[in-house]
Parts: C-alpha cells; structure tokens; sequence
C-alpha cells in the first residue's frame, strides 16, 4: 500500500495503534498519526511539490490516504497569503498578513479537516457519519459526505448562525438543532453511535481531521520560503487547527525542510511531545485566541494547567470559538507552551468593530473568530508583547457572510424622489 503513515499513536500516554482500521479515541483521548519521515525524505523534495498542481493534497506523503486512493475533494486549493499593509499601519506592524481560509471550498477551513476525514472514512468503508457542530464544520461535513455519497447526521446548538443551519439540510444531510451547547450535541452523537451505527466525526475524536488541518501549517511553510513566522494568532475552540499546524512544523523541521528565518529567536518552555527541538529558532510563537465568553483554553494557560474546565455558561457571537470543553485541551496547551506563545482573550463587544475594521482595510472577509485575533493582537502591539516589525500571521478561518447575526447593519434610507445628497455625503 502507498502510503507513509508508520502507525496511530494516543496522544495521552503514547500506546502505538495500528494504521488501517477504524479508530476514534483511546482511553477517551485523541489519536496522532504518525509517518516514517526518513522515507518520505527520500521520496519527495520541497522542489517536487512545488510542481504539483496548487491544492492541498500536494503534500501526499505527509498526509495517511494511500496513493491508489482517490481523495474526496471539492478542489481545495491553497488559500492565499495576504499582506496587508494598511491595517499593518493602523496596528503598528510593517509586516502583517492574514491566511485567508474563507476562500476554501465551503467557505470556511473545515473544508481542510473533511477532505482527509472522509476521504479516510470512504477509504475505510464508513457509511454512515455523525457530528456535533457550532458553525461551520456542519456543512463542511454534509459537503463532503454528499460528494463521497456516505450519509451524514448533523447536530448543532439551537441558535446556530442560521446559515450554518442551512448549509448541512442544502446538502442533504439529516440536521438537527439541540436546546444545549456544542457538548450536548456531542453527548447525542457519542449516545447514538451502537443505536445508529455512524462514525463519529467529532473534532478530534477521529485522527483524519487533525491531519487535513496540518495542511495550513504545510502551505504556509511553502507560501514563506520554506520559513516561518515569527508569530501566529488563531482563534480557538476546538483547537485543530492549532495544533494541526504545530504538528507540520514539527514534521517539515525533522523533514530538514524548513530554514531559519530568524535564527537569534529562541523559545522557552518545557518539553513537548510535538517538537523535540522546542526552542528552536525559526519556530512560531502561538497565539490562542478566544472570546470572553467562552475562554477554557486562555483561563488553563493562566492557571498553569494542563488541562482544562468546563466554561460555564459560555456564550459568544463567535459561534466557532463556543466550544466549553475541548477534547484536546491538552494537546492546545502544550503547542502554545512549546512554541513559547500565550493563550489570550478577546473582548466580546468589539467582534463587530473588528469584523467591518479589518474586513474594510484590506478587502479580505473576516468571520467574527477572526475579529477576536485582531483584538488580542492590538492589545499585544500596543503593551509591547508583538513588536512592529515582527512577521505575524492572522488566520481568518471563515467568511464573514456565514455570519450575519454578528455584524447587523441598518443601512441609511434614501427617497429616490428626493435624494438628501448631504446624507450621502456623509
């Protein structure tokens, strides 16, 4: 079989598990998927993927579908790198850009995670999955499903963005609203697995997703000449995509793939089960990202823990960032203490600020998640944490038109018979 995967590996104790069957958790915990880099070193250079066609399954030997396999895929393409200068300007930065994920195929990074999720699934002859949602990964999961003709069931908080809503029923999957939070959509799925015979396709309680995701970490590696920056702030509720990323890195630097843009950086910090050579120059500080109302992540990095509470009572119009409990809490907290980052938190009342700021700066559509980003980003600038001419990566993680609960507008009326020109003056 083509393929580079050496076997599964629990990310709380390390007990190797074989590649090739069906797995979810072990001892109610994530699984990593872990390669033979020494043979995919001899197989493939920088310089051969650089060849390849523009998507996100060019990096074929770092990701566990075997070759003879063919990906469920929508065309996911490697989303631009944009650097934006006059919202660098107005933050003091000379070097600011944002990843934009919106630009994927179901508008959103989730298109990243299902591509390998059920690309896997189908691979592994599932034919029926399951998933709690709070926003994006709901349609992403229906999209895929539908395109790999496997039965999807989506359940998702009452009050989700009710495009979010709408996209799993569009793509015929079997949706449902739940008076509770993400967890309790969690619990049903969990509860109906025997009942109902589905997969579940949880955030982290597969190991498929967590590989899709790593695929920012890999092209913003390529997009940056085989470097990396020197700070990257992601918003935060699940934490794949965090932790995605920090598991590239730590491939492509034992890969000998990635130079040194910054070689007088070093990191502190303790010893980490992702990078062995944590402290490393050229590797990002992380900076997790969360709304006050629904911050476990940033209240465990304060608290020193390593694992972290249930946030009660979490709330916040970043409906992606409402997750209460992350089942890989302690997979988050470790990349953002080995990379020598911070967890921080946003300000609730200032996601809509954010969103028409950053969004009318530079043109790029910034969701509410990514609103909470450029707040803790000022904050650092200005209390000197970030420094002006650092190369700081923002993800914007999904497109701003997902969430029309987050930015209302009552846009100013016009007579057309008796146009007020002063009004449109401004």
């Amino acid at each position: 079989m083509a393929h580079f995967v050496s076997h599964l590996e629990a990310a709380i104790d390390g007990t190797v598990l074989p590649f090739g069957t069906v797995a979810n958790l072990h001892n109610g915990r994530p699984i990593w998927v872990r390669y033979d880099l020494d043979r995919v070193r001899g197989a493939v250079t920088p310089a051969d993927i650089a060849a390849r066609p523009p998507t996100l399954w060019r990096y074929r030997e770092l990701l566990p579908l075997p070759a003879e396999a063919e990906p469920v895929t929508l065309g996911e393409g490697m989303t631009p790198l944009l650097h934006c200068p006059r919202l660098g300007k107005q933050l003091g930065l000379s070097n600011l850009y944002v990843k934009d994920e919106s630009q994927l195929p179901t508008g959103s990074f989730k298109s990243r995670g299902m591509t390998a999720a059920v690309s896997m699934a189908k691979w592994l002859g599932v034919k029926r999955v399951a998933l709690p949602t709070a926003g994006n990964a709901g349609g992403a999961a229906a999209a895929y499903a539908a395109r790999a003709g496997i039965e999807c069931f989506v359940f998702m908080p009452h009050d989700t963005p009710v495009v979010n809503q709408f996209e799993p029923h569009l793509y015929g999957a079997k949706a449902f609203r739940v008076n509770g939070l993400i967890n309790d959509c969690g619990k049903i799925v969990k509860d109906g697995t025997d009942r109902m015979g589905w997969f579940d396709l949880s955030t982290l309680k597969e190991p498929y997703r967590l590989e899709g995701k790593k695929t920012m970490g890999l092209e913003l590696a390529e997009q940056m000449g085989w470097t990396l920056p020197d700070t990257i702030f992601y918003p935060t509720g699940g934490g794949t995509g965090l932790i995605g990323m920090w598991k590239a890195f730590a491939e492509l630097r034992e890969l000998g793939w990635l130079s040194s843009a910054n070689p007088e950086r070093q990191r502190g910090g303790n010893a980490h089960p992702l990078a062995g050579a944590q402290g490393s120059p050229g590797m990002p500080r992380l900076i997790s990202c969360q709304a006050e109302g629904c911050a476990p992540i940033a209240r465990a990095f304060e608290r020193g823990e390593r694992f972290a509470e249930l946030f009660p009572n979490a709330h916040t119009v970043a409906s992606g960032l409402r997750v209460p409990v992350a089942v890989g809490d302690f997979m988050i907290l470790d990349a953002i203490r080995a990379s020598g980052g911070t967890a921080e938190v946003g300000a609730e009342a200032r996601i809509g600020e954010w969103m028409r700021r950053a969004s009318s700066a530079e043109g790029i559509s910034v969701c509410p998640e990514t609103a909470v980003c450029f707040d803790v980003l000022e904050r650092m600038v200005a209390a000197g944490r970030v420094k002006p001419d650092e190369r700081v990566v923002v993800f914007n993680t999904g497109a701003a038109p997902k969430y029309l609960e987050a930015l209302p507008a009552d846009l100013p009326r016009i007579d057309k018979d008796g146009i007020d020109w002063s009004l449109i003056a401004g």
